[in-house]
């Protein structure tokens, strides 16, 4: 408890306007650390939602927009644009392995059309020579042995020049480097995707 030993007439009316005035401030929200309306206004409208209010919509939207780039990608790779490639088919050393996969000819690009032609040989030999089926074995069995050392010579010689050029980390396992280069090796020229960059063999990389 105060007491005011000098309390006079302008003291009581000075209490009397201080305690009739701020019920009224507070009232109106003009005190002291309250927004104005204005202001409140303002960041009431630049809230934005955490999730959005039609999530399957969004979820629809997102996937035509991966759908579309990935369609871009997969053109550009079809057509040999370089620029808009996945950025792991932009990667230099890929780049080298493959134009030096495309420049060179390995009898490994013929698997396809060898297992085609052995299937439908095999199956008419079984049942009119025996003979003609067993040599059509031995020679699938030869021609598998024949496609793993090329594959073993083509990246043996492929690895040194990607060292000599790019460093280890262009061998590494994570690059998958040699994966890369057998699987590519393995199709038919007309059928690589990305698309060669020159339409015949024998232009090898620098």
């Amino acid at each position: 408890m105060t007491w005011k030993l000098f309390k006079g007439k302008n003291s009581d009316e000075s209490d009397t306007q201080a305690s009739a005035t701020t019920p009224s401030q507070e009232s109106n929200g003009e005190g002291k650390g309250r927004p104005t309306p204005k202001r409140k206004q303002a960041e009431e409208k630049n809230l934005r939602p955490l999730v959005p209010k039609d999530r399957k919509a969004s979820r629809k939207a997102a996937k035509e927009r991966m759908r579309a780039k990935e369609d871009a990608q997969y053109e550009a790779m079809r057509t040999g644009d370089i620029t808009n490639m996945p950025k792991a088919e932009r990667l230099p050393w890929r780049i080298y392995i493959r134009d030096y996969v495309d420049a060179r000819f390995g009898i490994s690009e013929l698997t396809m059309p060898v297992i085609l032609v052995f299937f439908v040989f095999t199956l008419i030999a079984a049942f009119f020579s025996q003979p003609l089926y067993l040599a059509a074995t031995i020679f699938i069995y030869a021609y598998a042995i024949a496609v793993v050392i090329d594959l073993a010579f083509m990246w043996f010689k492929l690895k040194k020049k990607l060292i000599e050029k790019y460093g280890e980390r262009a061998v590494a396992r994570g690059s998958r480097s040699a994966s890369y280069a057998w699987m590519r090796a393995w199709q038919m020229r007309r059928w690589r995707i990305p698309k060669p960059k020159y339409p015949k063999r024998g232009h090898w990389p620098e």
